[in-house]
This record gives C-alpha cells, structure tokens and sequence, in this order.
C-alpha cells in the first residue's frame, strides 16, 4: 500500500508554502481532470481555473498569482511544473531491488561488483568491467569487457554496453537500449564498402537519462560523448563521434548524424533530424519534425516544416517548386527590362 504524506511533510521535504490544512493526507498524484479524493494535482497558468473548480484533487500546487483561486489546501511555489515532478518521485520510489548477483547471471572473476549492487538474471558481466556502488543491472543485460559504470546508476531490461564505455553516476538507462555499438562508417573501393573499425568510446557523464530503444554509436576515433545531465528519449539514434551538450533535452525519433556537435541546454523536437559534422550552439530549440541542414551559430527556435497536404495538391506544389527557378529567372528578367524602361523615362524627363 502506498504510503500517505501530509501536506506539511511533503513541503518539509521539498520546500513551498502550505496554505489551509496542512494535515491533509495525499498518497497519490493525479491529472487535473482525473484526480480523486486524496490526490494532489497542479496548474500553471490560470486559464485552467475552472477545470481546477470541477477536479476532486485534495490539494493543489499553485503559483503564488493564482493562490487564491481556490480555498482547498495548497502548497504554493515558483515553479508547479516541477515541483510536481519532485512530488510524483517522493511518492512513486523506485521498487526496492534484491542485492547480490542473481544465479542466472554469468559474471567473469576479473569483474569488480561490490556488495551494494544488484545483477538480474540472465546478466552477462564481462571481463574487467567495474561497477560503483549501489549500481542495479537489470535482466537480460550485457555489460561487454572493460566497461565502467559509475555509482547509483540503473540499467533496466535488456540494456547492451559495448566493450570500453563509460557510464556516470546517477544515470538511469531503459530497456533496449544499447550503448557503445560500431558507427556507420565505410569507405568505398573498386565499388564495393570497406568497414572502417569504430575504436572510439561512448562517454555518458553523469546524472543522463536515456530511453528505450535509443542507440549511441561508438566513435569511429575520437569518443561519443553524453555530457551532465542530457535526457534522451525514445528510439533516438546518436551517431558515432557526436557530442551533445549538458542539459540537452531530445525527443523521440530524433535522428543526429555523425560528429555533429550540439550545444548545452539545448531542446530538440520529436522526429527532427540534424545532418553530420554540424555544430548547434547552446541554447537553442529546433522543432519537430525539422531537417536541420547547416550548423546553427546563435541562440533561437529553428523550424524547417512543410504544411502537409493533401497527396493531390502536394504534387502540384511539388511541380510548383521544380519550376522555381525558371520563375525566378523570368521574373528577373522582368524586373531589369523594367527598370531600363523606367531609367529611359526619367532621362526624357529631364531632357524636356
């Protein structure tokens, strides 16, 4: 059963103001639309006043401008948004782990593991892998030779880390994810592709979350590198020799080709795709679904979107754009033709 904080503890725990009954017992987190007694829920703008009125939330997180739009108990904070998150976490632990190494697991003597960290089973740890303390290893994973991983860091299911990386501490790795694999690197002769061998590592710094099913290349000579506390979501693919900011945020089915470089602080859209060897500075936002082309040197929101169509009229613009360039030439055309003949009135002007 999940266990109940009041008020008052919760805003011991994570600081804010309470303002009404701070003895008011909440066990769960909850949507505005979907809380029930016992439940505390959150708003950040006060245009949600009135779904706020119909919740059945307990209690509520609020900004100080909109604290008195209710008169139920409330802790009040700068931010709601992540206040809430603070609470959803001291709410919803992660589950409690089993120590020691599973008997399943197969684990080489050469592996240092201490007594604080749990191995699942059917875990393979290989030879001269180092574990920090606290370190939990989910089923099914493959930990390749020579791998470092840093204290207090979770691999769920089914996680590969390729021989030589390294992981921080506090990171927090989902299932399917594999770390460290060859990048796409071949050179071509005589009409046929010679693999070029990736000898590069993949660094993961520490406090970095990385979700399911995303993938980060090894380099092919110089090392991946995942700086403090980047989130990755989903089915990500990080190419070989990328580096990627402090801070970053990157969203589901994004694309980052190889030795492209992205700043700190950083925000990257679902489905954007970012070209090889560009640089993106810090601080800047590129929305879903854009095709960034060329490096973006300053600070700013980037969006390289078409408006989609309907298939029939999509062609027609399609064939619009094909012939651009024609367009362009004789409206040029026009233009100089123009300003001779208004260049020749003028001078007959003058001579009159």
């Amino acid at each position: 059963m999940a266990k109940k904080y009041s008020l008052s503890e919760i805003a011991q725990a994570l600081g804010g103001q309470v303002l009404g009954d701070g003895n008011i017992l909440i066990s769960s987190v909850a949507s505005v639309a979907n809380a029930q007694v016992g439940d505390i829920s959150f708003i950040n703008d006060s245009k949600y006043q009135k779904a706020l009125v119909a919740s059945k939330a307990s209690a509520w997180v609020l900004r100080e401008s909109d604290a008195g739009l209710t008169n139920l108990p409330r802790i009040v904070v700068d931010n709601p948004y992540a206040y809430f998150a603070k609470i959803s976490t001291l709410l919803n632990p992660i589950a409690t782990v089993n120590l020691g190494i599973a008997p399943t697991a197969v684990v080489a003597s050469s592996a240092i593991i201490p007594d604080s960290c749990s191995i699942g089973p059917l875990v393979i740890v290989s030879d001269n892998v180092v574990l920090g303390e606290n370190v939990v290893i989910g089923p099914g994973c493959v930990i390749e030779n020579d791998v470092v991983i840093s204290n207090n860091t979770r691999l769920e299911a089914n996680v590969t880390i390729k021989h030589h990386c390294e992981i921080g501490e506090n990171c927090h790795i989902f299932p399917g994810v594999v770390i460290g694999s060859d990048g796409f690197g071949y050179a071509e002769e005589a009409g046929i592709w010679l693999k070029i061998p990736q000898v590069g590592r993949v660094i993961v710094h520490a406090n970095v979350d990385i979700g399911a099913n995303t993938t980060v290349d090894r380099g092919a000579l110089d090392d991946t590198i995942i700086e403090e506390g980047v989130k990755l979501d989903n089915l990500i693919q990080i190419g070989h020799n990328c580096v990627i900011g402090a801070h970053t945020v990157i969203a589901g089915c994004v694309g980052v080709a190889g030795s492209a470089r992205i700043g700190r602080h950083c925000k990257v859209g679902g489905a954007a795709m970012i070209l090889g060897h560009l640089d993106i500075a810090d601080n800047v936002t590129i929305s879903p679904g854009s095709m960034i082309t060329r490096s973006l040197t300053s600070a700013d929101t980037y969006t390289a979107l078409m408006p989609f169509q309907t298939h029939k009229a999509w062609l027609n613009t399609a064939a619009k754009i094909r012939h651009l360039d024609k367009f362009t030439d004789n409206l040029t055309d026009k233009i100089k033709q123009l300003e001779k003949e208004i260049a020749l009135l003028k001078s007959n002007n003058n001579t009159q």
